[in-house]
């Protein structure tokens, strides 16, 4: 079964894999402890069917059911840096031309060059956001890329 690691600076690591039945199965791991589970259709890897936010306890348990020292022997460091990519946590603020808006109208890649990784929303976490995610103010966006373009990015969302 081939499980492919996908660094995601300033969340953690995701795990992709598909089932035998063709059905792809996601795990984000976040550097704080958390971790999300997602299920998506097999026609659509975008249309997410169940999405679960297992806190730290919760994984644990599931790793002691299906075993724990295959978890551990593909983790990653995901503390490791990478030269010439930094990473952000970028507030739309009230006053922010993006609040109520979709990711896509901001056209953060497109303008600056920085991807848009996650959206941190209260206690969840929406990773891999599509462009159609509507912004929310209070919202926190995961965003990496150059120094530069992440302080375009920044100065952006400000309006």
């Amino acid at each position: 079964m081939d499980i492919t690691q996908t660094l995601l600076p300033g969340v953690g690591v995701r795990y992709d894999m598909t089932t035998r039945k063709g059905v792809p199965v996601s795990v984000v791991v976040h550097r704080e402890g958390p971790a999300d589970l997602c299920v998506s259709s097999k026609h659509d890897p975008d249309d997410v069917r169940l999405a679960l936010h297992l806190d730290e306890e919760e994984i644990d348990a599931l790793t002691d059911v299906l075993g724990a020292h295959r978890i551990t022997q593909s983790m990653v460091d995901v503390t490791r840096p990478i030269p010439g990519l930094d990473t952000a946590r970028l507030l739309v603020e009230a006053g922010s031309p993006f609040a109520g808006r979709t990711l896509g109208d901001t056209k953060a890649r497109t303008l600056t060059g920085c991807s848009i990784v996650a959206i941190v929303r209260d206690d969840d976490v929406i990773a891999a956001p599509t462009p159609a995610e509507q912004l929310l103010a209070g919202d926190s966006l995961v965003a990496i890329g150059s120094k530069e373009g992440l302080d375009q990015l920044r100065t952006r969302l400000s309006g």
